[in-house]
């Protein structure tokens, strides 16, 4: 059962990619979004029946074939299942399944072709992240997490005549190569050291070696694994080609920031646990990145106005808070934040697909407003999908961002804790920003009294032929629509399953996810605490809530004040400082930097180096010189064939002389 998770994906992808041309768009979207809804039903059919187990027994796994064997040296590909996988599958199915259904809807203009090829390509994603997140063995992770970096630029390019599209995937290709050969390298550095990449064998070696004290093996391993973390998840510095992942149709976005690609990082350190563990330098390393990342990209996002973009910057930011989890040894909540981020950032990236679908694709938010009226479905779950990712309890962000505060207070990086709680400020800023701008206020977009001119200027015959007007904006069409709401639900409810003890919640959420976080051997231990201390790290908790909370409401206020009562504000700070708003605009020129620091050294050397230099004129002119030979001594030979036969006859005559001659005088 365990491979009928991902082989039904595939099977969708293989009849999209083969035959899906020659079908109905309903038929090509109804059998990738079918395939989707089954893998979900047969993971929740396996996840209850890994539930039905002891804790300390929770693991299924199915072996379906022998991949490599070479002397003592086995690898199989296996699949397996226990409390860290089930939750990834319910993620990558289930929201996978919602963001399907969704795409029918919207990729409803799209021609046949291009329709099942979008499909396919959708179907192909999921069945590789599935395989990354089954797989029992780190070269079984490695053909999905590989996989999942061929679709991603398969996607994210999809709309392969536009040019920013052509560029944005070949950037995720290419950014994501150099975190993937760091990857491989820590792969084979594991395998030679621990002589299998199994990573059951592999926790179970580590756990019985003290923890290395300064930069050891372990540590390179890890540090290696982390960096390959850093492109699939898109931290510091390798998180560039996400904001740009957003030239692919939207739900592509939500796809890849919610609930496949950029979670495989924060997964494989969650998978490895006990390796990390080992590695103390490299989580230190692992939390300082993610809590950098944050806030970077965190002031990133308070100045950008294309809707889908501020969104990105928002998923590297919060990627950087399941970072800093893990760094700081929350594993449990790393994890449940990557959970129910799942659902509010599907829901916001779905909701701004349903305006931009609802304005003929318009993305800038400056040319919104007013649209709280006349799109109350998109404008209530946005809204609740905002409150959620902003910490508001009771919603799902409240309950997973604070375990990663508090975690990161009580194991004593307070300094990472104050970087955490000014990335939650602007959190809350930039998506209440965000939802002003957008929802309230009055229409700013073309046809409105001072946007009819934008709409013939900047916007040209496009926005003319869309009749991109106020009287023409609609609400999300059922299938979208549907979808939003489930989205808006589970961004409400999700949280409970972790609620702390402070509280009075159980947190069965950190309990199911115990086990996977442990060596084989240590499976169901755990430290008890007296009650004074058990007592003192709830009070402890209860006032790092109530600063969390009031830091969140500070940021929804100020938004209000400075995008709604005040909108001057915001335009008289970015006169007297344009510097620094020319800046975050400018995303810190971090793109600029890496273009003049190593994209064109490497085109020049490409260039006049190995080209001029090297090809045409070493191997080109090695190649031509050895024509040039065979050329001029062809030329000579040619001198001899004149065609007459007396000269032929008189050189035999001569010839027959010599020969002759030389035997006399011999």
């Amino acid at each position: 059962m365990l491979s009928l998770i991902p082989l039904l994906p595939f099977a969708g992808f293989l009849v999209n990619a083969s035959m899906g041309r020659r079908l109905p768009k309903a038929a090509s979207g109804g059998l990738a979004s079918a395939v989707m809804v089954a893998s979900f039903l047969v993971a929740v059919q396996q996840v209850w029946a890994l539930a039905a187990l002891p804790a300390g027994e929770r693991a299924l796994s199915q072996t379906v074939f022998t991949w490599i064997a070479s002397g003592d040296f086995v690898i199989d590909l296996t699949f397996r299942l226990d409390p860290l996988s089930a939750v990834m599958i319910l993620v990558i199915t289930g929201i996978g399944s919602l963001i399907h259904i969704y795409s029918t809807a919207y990729m409803h203009e799209e021609t046949g072709s291009e329709f099942a090829r979008y499909f396919s390509y959708l179907n192909l994603f999921v069945f590789f992240m599935l395989l990354l997140v089954l797989g029992s063995n780190f070269l079984v992770m490695f053909v999905g997490w590989e996989g999942v970096g061929l679709c991603s630029y398969l996607l994210i390019g999809f709309y392969y005549t536009k040019k920013a599209a052509g560029d944005a995937s070949k950037k995720a290709f290419i950014v994501n190569r150099i975190g993937d050969y760091a990857f491989i390298l820590g792969t084979l550095l594991a395998l030679v050291t621990f002589g299998t990449l199994d990573f059951q064998q592999i926790a179970g070696q580590v756990a019985a070696m003290p923890p290395e004290v300064t930069f050891g093996t372990f540590s390179l391993i890890t540090l290696l694994l982390f960096i390959g973390a850093t492109g699939k998840s898109a931290q510091i510095p390798l998180y560039t080609w996400l904001p740009d992942a957003m030239e692919g149709p939207t739900p592509v976005s939500a796809l890849i920031h919610a609930a496949t690609m950029v979670t495989a990082g924060v997964y494989m350190i969650g998978r490895n646990a006990v390796l990390f563990e080992a590695a103390p330098l490299t989580l230190t390393i692992v939390a300082v990145v993610g809590a950098l990342t944050a806030i970077f990209a965190g002031t990133i996002a308070i100045a950008q106005n294309d809707i889908k973009r501020v969104l990105a910057y928002s998923t590297v930011s919060q990627l950087g808070y399941m970072f800093l989890a893990m760094g700081v040894g929350a594993f449990g909540a790393g994890i449940f934040h990557l959970f129910t981020h799942a659902f509010f950032k599907a829901l916001l990236f779905l909701g701004s697909g349903a305006v931009i679908h609802a304005l003929h694709h318009e993305q800038d938010i400056r040319h919104m407003g007013g649209l709280k009226a006349k799109l109350p479905v998109t404008y209530w779950t946005f809204l609740i999908g905002s409150i959620a990712i902003a910490g508001v309890p009771p919603l799902a962000g409240f309950f997973s961002k604070d375990e990663v505060l508090f975690y990161t207070f009580y194991n004593g990086h307070q300094l990472l804790w104050v970087v955490g709680v000014i990335t939650s400020l602007l959190t809350a800023t930039y998506m209440f920003r965000l939802v002003f701008l957008t929802f309230h206020g009055e229409y700013r977009g073309p046809q409105s009294a001072q946007g009819a001119q934008r709409a013939h200027g900047a916007h040209g015959a496009a926005a003319e032929h869309s009749g991109h007007s106020e009287h023409s904006v609609h609400d999300a069409p059922p299938a979208m629509a549907v979808v939003l709401i489930l989205l808006a639900i589970g961004s409400a409810v999700v949280g409970f399953l972790g609620v702390p003890h402070a509280l009075g919640g159980h947190n069965q959420f950190g309990e199911w996810l115990h086990p996977s976080f442990v060596a084989p051997a240590a499976h169901g231990m755990a430290e008890a605490a007296s009650a004074a201390d058990e007592a003192s790290k709830i009070a402890l908790e209860r006032l790092l809530m109530a600063i969390s909370v009031l830091v969140a409401l500070a940021g929804i206020a100020l938004a209000f004040g400075v995008w709604v009562r005040r909108p001057e504000i915001a335009d008289r700070a970015a006169a007297q400082f344009p510097g620094v708003h020319r800046l975050l605009l400018n995303k810190y020129y971090v793109d600029e930097a890496y273009d003049a620091a190593v994209v064109q050294p490497i085109h020049r050397l490409s260039q006049d180096g190995l080209w001029r230099a090297m090809d045409v004129k070493v191997v080109d002119g090695a190649v031509n010189a050895a024509g040039q030979a065979v050329g001029g001594l062809s030329a000579v030979l040619r001198l001899v064939q004149t065609g007459s036969v007396r000269s032929y006859a008189a050189s035999t005559f001569l010839g027959a002389v010599v020969i002759l001659g030389y035997f006399l005088w011999r």
